[in-house]
């Protein structure tokens, strides 16, 4: 195979390999979910025959190819005949070292298409965190002796010189919590999943932000009192809510206000990567009134590494979708300055068979 199959495989955009006729050769696995047809069905066939893009690109796309040059296309309608068209960006790029052959890369805009995006970019950020979780491990040794000498050295040293000294150290310690953070988050247990009163775990997040990060911000509650059982792990679910109110709480002033909203949407369903569709009707808003994600970063907030805090790890709000995810859940964001909402949707706690309660 002319690409390493499992860096292939976690590309987390829709991706597909094109010959000199056209045809497509090779597809990955979140370019299956998002066409919802299989590789093998896709493969050998004419790509403008099978993904339909609102914009004529078969000339520009040819020109590429001959010139062996990228091509990009921004804000156009993509589909395939079967499903409602999603509005993305699309890159073509050639295959170094192979003639002829181009990638197409589909990136979608929309925030909603981002669902079925969580589920396909699993692997790659899996693939970083273990990276970064190998790192983590090798750097904190060397890190403990710099502070060591660090110390030792400032024993027969002026008090301002020791200052520096006492900075190494304060540096290196502040570095050995950010790389303990990572190990972390690569050695999340799995979910134990039990039928969960989504308000119960909303309370005591509430309970615990309004008298420690959160006292000065003005939390309301506004709660569908007739919302049935979530299917979660609850004290996951409670770290996931957590870290969200800290989230607002660090991002907005003295006087600000975080109003958290539950509803049911029963028409809400998503298409796993398998193919299998999924209801997920219970609804948590967590609405902040501070200044809003910062545009650069907006759509991504959910990747490992990328914070618009300072000195922040980036390693929150990808915990939080890592959380909500395994729990078969999604979380989404809209964000513009003087309101934020994170948006989770969790499943609906199946019904006791014996009973007929949830």
């Amino acid at each position: 195979m002319i690409v390493d199959t499992a860096l292939w495989s976690s590309l987390p955009v829709p991706a597909m390999m094109i010959n000199a006729d056209d045809a497509i050769t090779l597809c990955n696995p979140a370019a299956e979910s998002f066409l919802n047809v299989s590789a093998k069905a896709l493969e050998g066939r004419k790509l403008w025959e099978n993904v339909m893009i609102d914009a004529p690109l078969e000339g520009p796309f040819a020109r590429a190819r001959d010139n062996r040059t990228s091509l990009f296309v921004n804000d156009v309608l993509v589909g395939n005949g079967e499903r409602p068209p999603m509005l993305c960006n699309v890159q073509f790029a050639p295959l170094q070292g192979h003639a002829a052959t181009m990638i197409v890369m589909i990136s979608p805009r929309e925030i909603a298409s981002r669902i079925n995006q969580h589920h396909s970019s699993g692997k790659a950020a899996k693939s970083a965190i273990g990276m970064a979780e190998m790192l983590a491990h090798e750097i904190k040794n060397p890190l403990a002796g710099i502070t060591g000498a660090a110390q030792l050295l400032s024993m027969g040293l002026s008090a301002e010189d020791q200052e520096m000294t006492d900075l190494i150290v304060e540096e290196s310690r502040r570095i050995v919590k950010l790389l303990e953070q990572v190990e972390q988050f690569g050695n999340l247990r799995p979910p134990v999943l039990k039928p969960v009163n989504i308000h119960d775990v909303l309370e005591r997040a509430r309970q615990s932000a309004s008298v420690g990060f959160g006292a000065h911000m003005l939390i309301v509650e506004d709660y569908d009192p007739s919302l049935p059982q979530t299917i979660a792990d609850a004290d996951q679910l409670l770290q996931v809510f957590l870290n969200l109110l800290k989230n607002a709480s660090e991002a907005t002033k003295e006087g600000g206000q975080i109003r958290l909203h539950t509803f049911y949407d029963g028409s809400l369903r998503v298409q796993r990567r398998d193919g299998t569709k999924a209801s997920l009707p219970l609804q948590v808003e967590i609405i902040d009134n501070g200044p809003g994600l910062p545009p650069a970063i907006a759509d991504d907030v959910f990747e490992p590494f990328v914070s618009g805090k300072e000195n922040g790890t980036g390693l929150g709000l990808a915990l939080v979708s890592k959380l909500i995810g395994d729990a078969g859940g999604w979380i989404s964001v809209d964000s513009v300055p003087g309101r934020t909402v994170f948006r989770i949707s969790l499943p609906r706690a199946p019904k006791d068979t014996t009973t007929g309660e949830e």
